[in-house]
């Protein structure tokens, strides 16, 4: 007697689809991205090539310098990443009028009425071996002097922090405390 060949029966592959879906969802919704870090800053219009950029003087320029090496040097001394903001703040407002320190124009600003701006510029420059981590620390600490200068103005004008202000005075407060960090492109500073 011959024997009868069973036959298997074909897998359902339509639900197959449905536990991969599933599966993938799961591990897209349960697993950790990281994020990158980045700064947000919005540039400024391209410069015509027609007008001459102006002289900025030596005593308005303060000079931050990154090596491959991640040390920093600031207005020609080195320096902690700690004690960067504190120095461009003393920078930026020139408290005392010091004749080394940035100068200062009298300008009118609706209001804010006549206020003494300073003519200070960061100039950052970092060598193309800097790690992105340096690079970022040393950015929010000379965005985090000019942003209490900010807000101690606008604290002694309005009697709120900056980001508490309403557009206009917000527009008034950048006027009189402007952020002007100019960055250069990275170059081969020296370092290990």
């Amino acid at each position: 007697m011959a024997r009868k060949k069973k036959t298997l029966p074909g897998m359902n592959s339509s639900s197959m689809a449905d536990i991969s879906f599933l599966l993938l969802t799961f591990f897209l919704l349960t697993s950790s991205i990281n994020t990158d870090l980045g700064i947000q800053r919005r540039l400024p219009p391209p410069s015509d090539p027609n007008v001459q950029p102006p002289e900025i003087y030596k005593r308005n320029t303060f000079t931050v310098k990154v090596n491959r090496a991640d040390q920093l040097l600031f207005d020609g001394q080195i320096g902690e990443v700690t004690g960067l903001k504190d120095r461009a703040k003393e920078f930026l407002s020139n408290p005392q009028n010091l004749i080394n320190l940035p100068e200062k124009t009298v300008m009118e600003i609706p209001l804010i009425g006549s206020y003494e701006v300073s003519k200070g510029v960061i100039s950052l420059q970092n060598d193309r071996g800097t790690s992105y981590d340096m690079y970022f620390k040393v950015q929010n600490e000379l965005t985090a002097a000019i942003n209490e200068l900010k807000d101690e103005l606008s604290i002694t004008r309005f009697g709120r922090g900056y980001k508490d202000c309403l557009p206009d005075q917000r527009e008034a407060v950048d006027k009189a405390i402007p952020t002007a960090i100019s960055e250069a492109e990275p170059k081969n500073i020296g370092g290990n």
